[in-house]
Formats: structure tokens, C-alpha cells, sequence
């Protein structure tokens, strides 16, 4: 689904889209419009603008989010401001990618953000793992209890830690000699376990974790 308040832009990418095989079930392009189109065909993945009339697209990315937790958003922003980028991706966003990019990396990122990685235009992915540490090193509130932490497998800590480290799920398969399904499955085995709902989240968690080091 494309969500962008131009008909020429969104018609555009959509065409893109559907000329490279994707099923782009709907498209919107104002922002009440987006939430009520995206529950009704609960897309596999959002690409989302930022800029929106009468609903922003964070709080469009939240919604849709909060409704299916199934559903990967890919924000498409002309902004590249570091505080759209936290702000999205806080939201529940799964990627970003300013307009500058060409049609074959957006149709690439549609691609990976589909099969479940992070994608983000060069230099935005260590502006969020650099916010997800900065966080994890904050202390504690004094009233918070965390609960006992969930069982993982050794080969699940294993992916994790190489999710962590902001490789994909192709890279991790290429280096512990698994077919990229089997990593796939992991990854969603510790969503449920760890009751995230996305990649992000799993990076987060596992830099809070201290799983991003060597």
C-alpha cells in the first residue's frame, strides 16, 4: 500500500511497484484515509510519507501499527531530518528512505523490508542504533522491576547478536551456513518470545541486551 499526499508522486511509485510484480492493494493520500484503507487490506508492507494532511504519518505509522503488528511500514520522506527519522521509526516504522533514493533502491527496500530487514537510506541506520544505545545506557527508573528475561536457544542468541550488529538476514544465513528461511524462523521464533513486534524492536532489545559488541 502507498500513502502520499501527491497523486503524481504516489501514482507514480505505485506504478513502480506494480510493474516489478508487487500487489499494491490500495493507495491514499490523506492521512484518517490511510488508517481506514490500511485495516481494511491489511498490507504486508506501508510505504509511507511523512508529510500528510489531516492525520501526520508517525501517527498513521502508529495506528496502523498498533492494529496489525503483522504490517512492515517503510516511510518514504523527502525529510531526512534526524528527528523525522527517530520520531518514525519510534512510531513503528521499519525503514526510511528519503525521496532522493532511485526506483530500483526503493523497489529493493520495499524487497527487504517485506522479507523482514531494516532498511534505511545510508547514514540513517547508525543514527538509530547510535539513539537505541544512548537509550539502553540511560538508568533505570527506580520503580521499574524488569521481569525475568526469556529463554532463548543458543543458535536464536546467536542471530540475535548478528541482528544487533545491523546485518541482514541474508548476511546472517552466509555466515552461520543457514538458508535464509531458517533465519527468517528464528527471528520470528524470538519476536514471539521476546512478545516484539518487529525488527527494530529486536535491534533495540538486544543492544539494551549489550548483544551488539563483540
Amino acid at each position: 500500500m502507498v500513502v502520499d499526499d501527491h497523486p503524481m508522486w504516489r501514482d507514480a511509485v505505485a506504478r513502480d511497484l506494480a510493474d516489478a510484480g508487487f500487489d499494491v492493494a490500495a493507495t491514499a493520500g490523506e492521512g484518517h484515509e490511510a488508517v481506514r484503507r490500511a485495516r481494511a487490506v491489511r498490507p504486508r508492507v506501508l510505504v509511507l510519507d511523512l508529510n500528510l494532511p489531516g492525520l501526520p504519518g508517525v501517527e498513521v505509522c502508529r495506528e496502523v501499527v498498533a492494529a496489525d503488528p503483522g504490517v512492515r511500514v517503510l516511510v518514504l520522506s523527502a525529510s531526512g531530518e534526524h528527528g523525522d527519522v527517530l520520531e518514525a521509526v519510534k512510531s513503528g516504522a521499519t525503514g526510511y528512505l528519503v525521496k532522493s533514493a532511485g526506483r530500483e533502491e526503493l523497489l529493493d527496500a520495499v524487497r527487504r523490508t517485506a522479507a523482514g530487514d531494516a532498511v534505511f537510506t545510508p547514514g540513517l541506520a547508525g543514527l538509530v542504533l547510535g539513539e537505541f544505545r544512548r537509550l539502553a545506557a540511560e538508568p533505570p527508573s527506580a520503580d521499574t522491576r524488569a521481569p525475568a528475561p526469556p529463554q532463548l536457544t543458543p543458535r536464536e542468541t546467536e542471530v540475535l547478536r548478528l541482528v544487533a550488529k545491523g546485518l541482514s538476514y541474508r548476511q546472517i544465513a552466509d555466515r552461520l551456513v543457514l538458508s535464509h528461511r531458517t533465519v527468517q524462523n528464528h527471528v520470528q521464533n524470538t519476536l514471539g518470545k521476546l512478545q516484539l513486534h518487529n525488527r527494530v524492536e529486536l535491534v533495540r532489545y538486544a543492544i539494551e541486551q549489550g548483544l551488539d559488541g563483540d
